[in-house]
């Protein structure tokens, strides 16, 4: 409706350019943190569904050069409107592209609606050939983009994501297990606040306030539990520095988390880190 109340037919790639891993919420910190291209794309197939129900994203490797990635949505119609394919396939190509750099184009781009008055547009969006009235809606990379490794990727980081976005296919009942699904992984992101998880909730801070007080708990006590699951987890690893562990856990300073962890944990980091253990086992995170 938009796209024909303003004459713009390519109104699905404009929102596409608006677009990137960070409007795909929690799905698109697991397939940022990825090693490889490959590695992210194929993420982002596994788990697209949870950010948007209605989506499929099929992966084919054939045995030369190239990969396919094809968009499909769920019972999609043949005269579905081509602003849902162009906002789709174009967002897939924006993530795509973030992941190598502004310079990276595909092979060829397949579209199954019939071509638009100007097919420059397409061109000039997707930086390759595009073909019209194909049978699928399609990216075609080459098989050695797939390889292509992401810079700033951190292994600890996509393990513990995946293992977390995997409950989510299971869908919590209560507020105090939706709250405590989404900490857990926008503080694995390094960007947790009450605000964002009200975004992602759909309401606002004073909604999740008064919901977790009828529950019998609070955002900081969820917060605090799901800090102390993940810190341990990240000072085991020895290179990475104190400071980039206490922003991407919320606090002002690495002097403020090492004053809480002690608390905690009965013992600094550096005694953790020989070895040393509470005599009492900290508390854990709530249960999703």
């Amino acid at each position: 409706m938009s796209a024909e109340a303003s004459g713009a037919e390519d109104f699905g790639l404009r929102l596409a350019e608006r677009g990137g891993l960070t409007n795909f919420g929690t799905v698109g910190l697991i397939v940022r943190e990825q090693a490889t291209v490959g590695e992210a794309i194929d993420a982002f197939s596994r788990f697209i569904h949870i950010h948007h129900d209605g989506m499929r994203l099929d992966v084919a490797r054939s045995k030369q050069t190239v990969t396919i990635i094809t968009m499909r949505l769920r019972g999609r119609k043949p005269s579905a409107p081509r602003q849902s394919i162009d906002v789709a396939l174009g967002s897939v190509h924006r993530i795509i592209q973030s992941l190598f750099g502004h310079d990276w184009r595909p092979q060829e781009v397949h579209l199954h609606h019939p071509p638009p008055r100007d097919r420059k547009r397409y061109r000039e969006f997707f930086g390759c050939r595009v073909i019209f009235n194909a049978r699928d809606d399609a990216i075609v990379l080459s098989a050695h983009d797939m390889e292509r490794r992401i810079p700033n990727a951190h292994p600890l980081i996509a393990s513990y994501l995946r293992k977390r976005i995997e409950t989510i296919e299971t869908r919590p009942a209560s507020w105090e297990q939706k709250v405590d699904e989404v900490v857990r992984l926008l503080l694995a992101g390094g960007d947790c606040t009450v605000e964002r998880v009200a975004e992602h909730l759909a309401c606002t801070r004073r909604t999740i306030h008064r919901r977790l007080a009828a529950s019998g708990t609070s955002f900081s006590a969820i917060l605090d539990a799901q800090r102390a699951d993940l810190v341990i987890q990240l000072i085991d690893d020895p290179g990475r520095p104190l400071a980039d562990i206490a922003m991407q856990l919320g606090f002002s300073a690495q002097s403020a988390m090492a004053r809480w962890f002690r608390s905690r944990f009965g013992c600094t980091i550096t005694e953790w880190r020989k070895g040393v253990r509470p005599v009492t086992a900290p508390p854990t995170a709530t249960a999703a």
